[in-house]
């Protein structure tokens, strides 16, 4: 059985890879998709996980199913509609690596998850100890139905909850609809992952001590703020720290953030109670993180670039 449930979107990063000849852009078709990124990367550094979501009944749809498998993420949970095609990311990346994303998604499948289909899932684990959602699941129903009702059944069960209030702007109609669906989630959570960009978008402050408490505030255990190259800046209760990231050569920071969760939810899944770790042992638990992020960075693409936990090492 799963230690880790994610559910959310599970899709196609059409990614730019260079130019041909001619000078046309060319795109690779990666696996993609936050919630699926996480498991995928908590699976290769050893954790037992499962996907909740749906694709489209087509070659893409099949291709993803097929990329869960491999990778060893329990895909019992993973629907496949009949209507809608698997849902497209088109990623552009510019020379430093940063993307720009457009979505083809109007609707997409993975917004067909429905309230039953998502309850039937989690309630199929119930020795789960972690749930991962993410806030694209909150764009539009019946996704949103479905995660919200996944979320409480999960913490009825006893699953800690981990969220990513992971922003891209062409899925909102606004950035306060964004903001306000992005924070309908926040008391729910245990766990948060945001970006520096994301805290001053949900505090309205770029002061890491601030903004952090300001999540925290939520009741939220363990908040942990990503900035980069520059590592991560962790606060649980009153105690704070940045951990340093990793210089690498970066190819892609698509998936880089994912991975830095996932291998923090593997960890996490074999410990005490977030407030019982010790505060050394969190600040290396955040070190192994920040490193599995720095190889994802090193390499193209979300899934293929994640690394397993041999190759996690100081």
């Amino acid at each position: 059985m799963a230690d880790i449930l994610t559910l959310g979107e599970l899709l196609i990063d059409l990614t730019q890879g260079g130019t041909d000849d001619n000078g046309n852009a060319v795109f690779t078709a990666f696996p993609g998709g936050a919630p699926a990124n996480v498991a995928v990367a908590a699976a290769r550094l050893g954790a037992e996980t499962a996907f909740i979501g749906k694709v489209g009944s087509d070659a893409f749809g099949r291709s993803l199913i097929a990329v869960l498998d491999r990778e060893g993420v329990d895909t019992s949970g993973l629907y496949v509609s009949l209507e809608q095609p698997t849902t497209l990311a088109i990623v552009s990346v510019d020379e430093t690596g940063e993307r720009d994303f457009t979505f083809y998604r109007d609707p997409g499948a993975d917004t067909q998850l429905t309230e039953d289909e998502a309850l039937t899932a989690v309630r199929s684990h119930e020795s789960a100890g972690i749930l991962h959602i993410g806030s694209l699941s909150m764009t539009t129903s019946p996704a949103r139905e479905a995660c919200e009702s996944a979320v409480e059944c999960a913490r009825e069960m006893g699953m800690l909850i981990s969220y990513d209030p992971n922003y891209r702007a062409a899925l909102w109609e606004s950035e306060d609809t964004a903001i306000d669906m992005m924070k309908r989630l926040m008391p729910c959570a245990d766990i948060l992952k945001v970006s520096d960009e994301e805290m001053l978008m949900l505090t309205g402050t770029q002061d890491f001590e601030e903004g952090s408490r300001l999540l925290a505030g939520y009741g939220i255990s363990l908040v942990m703020v990503t900035l980069g190259p520059d590592g991560v800046f962790l606060r649980r209760g009153d105690d704070t720290a940045v951990v340093p990231g990793f210089s690498v050569s970066v190819a892609d920071t698509n998936g880089a953030g994912d991975t830095f969760l996932g291998a923090m939810l593997r960890q996490l899944s074999d410990e005490d109670p977030i407030e019982d770790i010790g505060w050394d042992k969190l600040l290396e638990m955040v070190k192994y993180a920040n490193k599995a992020a720095s190889i994802t960075c090193s390499r193209r693409g979300a899934i293929p670039a994640m690394p397993t936990a041999e190759e996690v090492t100081f």
